[in-house]
This record gives structure tokens, sequence and C-alpha cells, in this order.
């Protein structure tokens, strides 16, 4: 079993995650499932706000427990990344969907 230790620091098109890559990807996700963009794979509109909320949570919980050790790049991706999809998600909410 190749037990490798990945740093954060591989270059994405060797086939490695990084961590803003990760963000991206979670960010994508909740963006589908909020309607905002149709999904990739059904290529139609696929809303799941219950998996968005997940979603977002989620990424709030990784800045929670990050603090101090991203990059400055992944902190603003991410602190804009979970505005923007807390917007859309209380923007649904109340029925005022923009998305």
């Amino acid at each position: 079993m190749d037990e490798t230790i990945k740093t954060g620091n591989e270059d994405p098109s060797s086939g490695g995650v990084d961590f803003l890559g990760y963000l991206a990807s979670l960010a994508f996700q909740a963006m589908v499932f909020l309607g905002a963009m149709p999904s990739p794979v059904m290529h139609k509109e696929e809303k799941n706000i219950p998996q968005a909320k997940l979603l977002i949570d989620t990424l709030v919980v990784l800045r929670d427990k990050t603090k101090g050790n991203l990059s400055d790049q992944e902190q603003r991706f991410l602190d804009s990344s979970i505005y923007e999809l807390q917007l859309k998600y209380v923007e649904h909410m109340q029925g005022n969907e923009k998305i």
C-alpha cells in the first residue's frame, strides 16, 4: 500500500490534489446544488438545498479549523466562497432566488 504523505504543494497537473483545488471543488459542488449552474454530469439544473447547506457548512468548518494556517490566496478564496454561497443560500431560503 502506498502511504505517501502529500504536503499540499503538489502540482495539480500531476493528478494530486492541492488544498485550493479541494476548496474550489467543494464550492463548485455547492453552486451546482444551489441551482446556480448546471450539473457538469447531467447538463441541467440539479438543486439539492440540503446538500448545498452541508457543503457550505463544511467550508465554514474548514475555515475555522485552518485559521492561521492558510496562504493569503487560500484564505481569500475560502472567505469569498463562503460569503457568496451563504448569500445565495439565504436568498433561496427567503424565496428571492437570484441564483
